[in-house]
């Protein structure tokens, strides 16, 4: 992906350039609605738009490949709400102070915040894994509020101009920030040997992976998260933030720290067990991914 738009020809930084226009000025519009309409309006224009940027057909062929017998009412409904969720977290995350206030009150439920603590207690440090699941970042807000300050390791986005105010957003939610790659991956390393907390999306198709089961089939899938636990003993847990009904508040649900082994097994008990949490809430998970590349055919009017 590039860093500098100086590196792109000429039509595709015209091409980005203007995207970013749409989309910023989109958003510098919703956000002048209250929050607790701005955010269930994206999500409705989000999932309006989702045919024509070809959403709709990659949540359905992913479905296709792995529940096939999904009845065709429920994958219609499926093409609406996941790009739904997804144009929430978007304006979720442009929406700063309301969103980072309903995410420090979201209640958190499961044995992996006792783990954190007593992490924290004996200065051990911590990789906290998620994924694209409700809104990842709800589970940061909250667990910095509550004392837990740590580094997140994110993707640069495609589009450079977009990209640039999209980390200014992000680190909103909290910091330090490491971006994936050579420098991010050292500066990382120094915040796991200093006992601090990182937290890694461990559900993105990974070329440096490899294939391992999720929902029945082959996903490439990154060992690092469980190798970086490994080599500074590190606690693994997974946390991740599921979306209420009402569309607006969370609850951060964090598992069982992952025992410590080899690293392919402990990225199996992973990924076992954010499926589990995706079959309770099929839609909040981003289907519009490409995780089982290259068994699902390419969309060429959505970027990896």
């Amino acid at each position: 992906m590039p860093a500098d738009p100086s590196t792109l020809s000429f039509s595709d930084r015209v091409g980005y350039f203007a995207s970013n226009l749409v989309l910023r000025g989109l958003i510098g519009a919703f956000r002048a609605i209250p929050y607790r309409w701005r955010v269930p309006a994206m999500g409705w224009l989000v999932g309006r738009l989702a045919p024509l940027v070809g959403f709709s057909r990659r949540v359905r062929d992913n479905l296709k490949l792995v529940m096939p017998e999904m009845p065709e009412a429920e994958v219609r409904r499926m093409c609406r709400a996941v790009p739904d969720n997804a144009g929430r977290t978007l304006m979720e995350l442009y929406s700063g102070a309301p969103f980072i206030a309903r995410a420090r009150r979201a209640p958190v439920t499961g044995p992996g915040l006792a783990a954190l603590e007593i992490a924290r207690e004996q200065g051990r440090p911590v990789v906290l894994i998620t994924a694209h699941f409700g809104n990842y970042d709800a589970a940061r807000a909250n667990l910095i509020a509550r004392g837990f300050q740590m580094g997140a390791l994110y993707r640069r986005m495609a589009n450079p101009y977009f990209n640039a105010h999209y980390v200014q957003t992000i680190s909103a939610v909290g910091t330090p920030m490491f971006e994936q790659g050579r420098r991010g991956m050292v500066q990382l390393v120094r915040h796991l040997k200093q006992g601090g907390i990182i937290a890694i999306v461990g559900d993105l198709h990974a070329h440096d992976g490899i294939d391992m089961e999720f929902f029945g089939k082959p996903a490439v899938t990154s060992l690092v998260p469980a190798e970086l636990a490994l080599k500074y003993d590190a606690a693994l847990i997974p946390v991740y933030a599921v979306r209420q009904p009402n569309g607006l508040d969370f609850e951060i649900v964090m598992q069982d720290e992952i025992p410590h082994g080899d690293a392919k097994g402990m990225t199996e008990t992973v990924n076992a067990g954010l499926e589990a949490l995706v079959r309770q809430h099929m839609d909040q998970w981003f289907w519009i991914h490409r995780r089982w590349k290259p068994l699902v055919k390419a969309d060429p009017r959505k970027p990896d």
